[in-house]
């Protein structure tokens, strides 16, 4: 099931990240990666970073023109056929979550997380990642709800150990306050990730912090 949505969001991607909208990509991996940001597509961290930026910008990004993301979007464009199984998952992928998750356990071959903003536990099915994930990990990515559980987008971000106690801080401080964006919090720990990749040289308290990163 999992592959389906995956297609399906790469037929979508294909005309909203189209020839006609290569400004609106050009600005969205600018506001993205920032001028901070390292973007080399020799990198061993290339493909995972296009994962993320693609997820930000098919599930979140407000496109120009639309005043919505690709997926809000999906239905509107005219060159876009839709069979009624894949407008029901365009639906379905409308409910994700951008979460920021702690690895618990694997029960039956599926993860156990904890969704530490809402702090609740979750089950996500059909990972393609089972085994590998340490004890009390600390990563964020999109999840979409399929029965009792969830299935995994593409864009993960995994945090160093190092850094749990800020994320634990910025994790409890936004589920006290309903008025702050997780989305913009999860965006900021992303580009902190970057950093922490960056900056060798400086200390990873001085990046995952509430200070202007270097």
């Amino acid at each position: 099931m999992i592959h389906e949505y995956n297609d399906l969001m790469d037929k979508i991607l294909q005309f909203f990240a189209g020839e006609q909208f290569q400004d609106e990509i050009r600005i969205a991996k600018r506001d993205f990666f920032d001028s901070s940001s390292i973007f080399d597509e020799g990198s061993s961290h290339f493909e995972l970073r296009m994962a993320q930026f693609f997820d930000w910008y098919f599930f979140s990004r407000r496109l120009r023109g639309y005043e919505c993301s690709p997926l809000e979007g999906a239905l509107l464009p005219r060159e876009l056929k839709y069979t009624p199984n894949e407008i029901e998952m365009i639906n379905i992928m409308r409910r994700h979550k951008n979460c920021l998750f702690e690895y618990i356990k694997t029960k039956n071959g599926n993860l156990i997380l904890r969704d530490l903003v809402a702090d609740k536990k979750i089950t996500v099915k059909e990972s393609p990642f089972i085994s590998g994930f340490a004890e009390d990990e600390i990563f964020q990515v999109r999840v979409i709800p399929i029965g009792d559980g969830y299935i995994f987008t593409r864009g993960f971000c995994f945090h160093p150990p190092e850094a749990k106690k800020y994320i634990y801080q910025e994790a409890k401080r936004h589920r006290k306050n309903p008025d702050l964006s997780v989305e913009a919090l999860l965006l900021k720990l992303t580009k902190m990730r970057y950093k922490y990749e960056q900056y060798k040289h400086v200390t990873i308290s001085q990046i995952y912090c509430h200070e202007k990163s270097p």
